[in-house]
């Protein structure tokens, strides 16, 4: 197992928090805004990663922490494992196309090891089957975004954030969908073709200027999901030291 290098605090005094799967940092973004500082670790080189970066295995990497002590310098986690397993979207599109590719479900795993770890954490996921609870479900709508983008958020560790109202839809996203071409407001960031949003069209929609690569922004959170979990974590912890 190899063995994690102790992050330096140098003069930033900001809780730090982990970032497994990190992928180009929308996760990232939104705890830094919140007042983290951050470290993202992921099996893939993201040189677009706007803060400390660690390439290797989020599981292996966690569990070697978690080993040797060195998981006591951080103040939460966050998780996005990869979502093909339990994502409603590609689960359904690949059982009626008979794609029939096996995706691994990482999340069992990785919560075991997060419950480890005593830190308060969350693990991020789509709308769909994956296994998690659904302690926070956001919206784009609920911060003005060019997306809807629903997500999950499981928190572990003891903490809660209380649920924004879900507002309603102003219309359509935009693109084809069945055959039928519709306008909206909201832009598809996923995928290619048949409508779905450009590269420019999902930065600006999602609030993520710091990469152009499609495939990472199509993977990414907007930052104003964190941002309102990481602001809600601080104010615990600080009720919590008072």
């Amino acid at each position: 197992m190899t063995q994690p290098t102790p992050i330096r605090r140098a003069a930033d005094h900001r809780p730090l928090l982990l970032d497994l799967f990190c992928c180009a940092g929308g996760a990232a973004m939104g705890y830094n805004r919140a007042g983290f500082r951050v470290v993202g670790v992921d099996i893939a080189d993201r040189p677009r990663y706007p803060f400390t970066f660690v390439r290797a295995d989020a599981l292996e990497h966690l569990a070697a922490l978690i080993a040797t002590g060195e998981i006591q310098q951080y103040a939460a986690v966050h998780a996005s494992p990869p979502c093909q397993a339990g994502c409603a979207l590609t689960v359904g599109t690949n059982a009626s196309r008979g794609w029939g590719r096996t995706h691994v479900q990482l999340i069992p795993e990785l919560r075991t090891l997060l419950d480890a770890t005593g830190l308060p954490y969350v693990i991020e996921q789509p709308n769909g089957k994956a296994p998690v609870r659904a302690d926070l479900r956001l919206c784009g709508e609920m911060f003005g975004l060019g997306v809807l983008r629903h997500r999950v958020f499981e928190l572990g560790g003891g903490w809660s954030v209380p649920q924004p109202a879900h507002r309603p839809h102003r219309g359509y996203v935009r693109g084809y969908r069945h055959g039928v071409y519709r306008d909206g407001p909201y832009v598809a960031a996923y995928g290619a073709g048949g409508g779905k949003a450009s590269v420019a069209e999902m930065q600006e929609a999602m609030g993520i200027t710091w990469t152009d690569v499609r495939e990472e922004l199509t993977e990414a959170i907007p930052p104003a999901y964190t941002e309102l979990l990481g602001s809600a974590r601080l104010v615990s912890a600080r009720a919590v030291a008072a």
